[in-house]
C-alpha cells in the first residue's frame, strides 16, 4: 500500500482526544479505586483531576509524570505521529514544568496497514519531541486492532512554579491560549465537507507545543494552569472550579474560533462530534442555559489544545504581553468569582 494512499482515520473509531472516556465514565471508574494509601512525596496525584502527577524530589523540584495517547485524527502517519506527541507532552508544561524525555507507546494493526506507516508516526512524534528538546528514549509496542499512537513523559518543575488547575483564586481572569474547533473541523473532514485551508489550521494548531507555560508559570500572578482537551473548555473550566471552590464568568464572545464565522457553516451542516454530546451530558448540569453553537464549541473536544490560564489582574498586562508576543490569543475570556448556587460556569 503507498504511503500517499494510507487514510488513518478510517482504521479507527474515534479521533484524537474524542477517544477520551466522558468525564462522567471516567467518575464511574475512578470512583470504585482505592485510594487509601498515602504517599506524603506525592504533591498532585488524580484527586484533583489534574493534567499530571507531581512527586517531591525534596530540592525545592518536583518530578511530573503523564502519559497521552489515542487514534488517529488526521490520515498522514507522519503528522498524526506529531499531532499525539504534542498533546502528550503538553501536561508538562501545563503544570508550569520542562520536558525531560518521553517513552513511545505504540499499538499498530499488523496485516492491515504497513509497517513503513508505523515507522512514520514515530518519526513525527520523534520530530516534536526533538523541537521540545527532549529525547524520544525508547517505548512498548503491540499489535492492536486499531493505530494508536502517544507518550508517556517526565518532566521537571521548581515546586514553586507549580501550577495545579485547582489553584485559581477569587478574582482572577481567564485566557485560553489556542482558539477551539478542533474536533467540528475534523468532523467536517470525516464528512467530506472540509476545505483545505481550514483544516489546515487546525492540522497546525494541534503541531503547536504549549511550551508557553513554563514561561507563564514564572509570573507569581499566574496561579492556575490546565490544557484543553477532550473534556472541551466547558470541562476542563468546570473541573478548575470545582477544584479552587469558585464559579466562572464566561464570555463565549470572546473565546477564539479557528477559522472564524466558517465554524459556523460547519455547525450549521452537522459537523458536531459525539464527544461534545457525551461532555455536555457529563457536565451540563454545572453550567447555565447555553443551547446551539455556543454550546457546541465551548463542549468541542479538543486535540492538542490550548492552556487554560487563571491570572491575578495585576498580573493581566504582563500575561497578554507575552502571548502576543507569542502570536497566541491574549483577550481575557472571562473571570472567577466565589461560588453561587450549583452552576460552576455562567455565560
Amino acid at each position: 500500500m503507498p504511503m500517499d494512499s494510507i487514510r488513518l482515520t478510517q482504521f479507527s473509531h474515534g479521533a484524537g482526544c474524542g477517544c477520551k472516556l466522558s468525564p462522567a465514565v471516567l467518575h464511574e471508574i475512578l470512583s470504585g479505586v482505592d485510594r487509601s494509601e498515602v504517599f506524603p512525596d506525592l504533591i498532585i496525584g488524580n484527586d484533583t483531576k489534574d493534567d499530571a502527577a507531581v512527586v517531591d524530589l525534596g530540592d525545592g523540584t518536583g518530578i511530573i509524570s503523564t502519559t497521552d495517547f489515542f487514534m488517529p485524527i488526521v490520515d498522514d502517519p507522519r503528522t498524526f505521529g506529531r499531532i499525539a506527541a504534542a498533546n502528550a507532552i503538553s501536561d508538562i508544561y501545563a503544570m508550569g514544568g520542562t520536558p525531560l524525555m518521553a517513552i513511545a507507546i505504540l499499538g499498530w494493526p499488523l496485516g492491515k496497514i504497513p509497517e513503513s506507516a508505523a515507522s512514520a508516526v514515530v518519526d513525527g512524534g520523534r520530530s516534536i519531541c526533538s523541537e521540545a528538546g527532549i529525547p524520544l528514549a525508547g517505548g512498548h509496542s503491540i499489535d492492536s486492532p486499531e493505530p494508536i499512537f502517544g507518550l508517556a513523559v517526565t518532566g521537571r518543575v521548581p515546586l514553586k512554579n507549580l501550577k495545579a488547575n485547582a489553584s485559581a483564586v477569587e478574582g482572577d481572569r481567564l485566557y485560553l491560549t489556542k482558539p477551539l474547533g478542533v474536533g467540528m473541523l475534523t468532523t467536517a473532514q470525516k464528512k467530506g465537507v472540509v476545505e483545505k485551508e481550514d483544516l489546515d489550521l487546525a492540522v497546525q494548531s494541534m503541531q503547536q507545543l504549549n511550551a508557553i507555560g513554563a514561561e507563564l508559570s514564572r509570573i507569581d500572578g499566574v496561579h492556575a494552569m490546565t490544557d484543553v482537551t477532550g473534556f472541551g473548555l466547558l470541562g476542563h473550566l468546570v473541573e478548575m472550579c470545582e477544584g479552587s471552590g469558585l464559579q466562572a464568568q464566561l464570555d463565549a464572545s470572546a473565546v477564539s474560533l479557528l477559522s472564524g464565522d466558517r465554524l459556523r457553516h460547519y455547525h450549521s451542516l452537522g459537523c458536531v462530534p459525539g464527544g461534545s454530546k457525551r461532555n455536555w451530558a457529563s457536565y451540563g448540569h454545572h453550567v447555565s442555559a447555553v443551547e446551539g453553537f455556543d454550546r457546541d464549541v465551548l463542549c468541542d473536544p479538543q486535540t492538542s489544545g490550548g492552556l487554560l490560564i487563571s491570572v491575578c489582574p495585576d498580573y493581566t498586562g504582563e500575561v497578554e504581553a507575552i502571548l502576543r508576543q507569542a502570536h497566541l490569543p491574549y483577550q481575557s475570556i472571562g473571570g472567577l468569582v466565589s461560588a453561587q448556587g450549583e452552576d460552576l460556569v455562567m455565560l
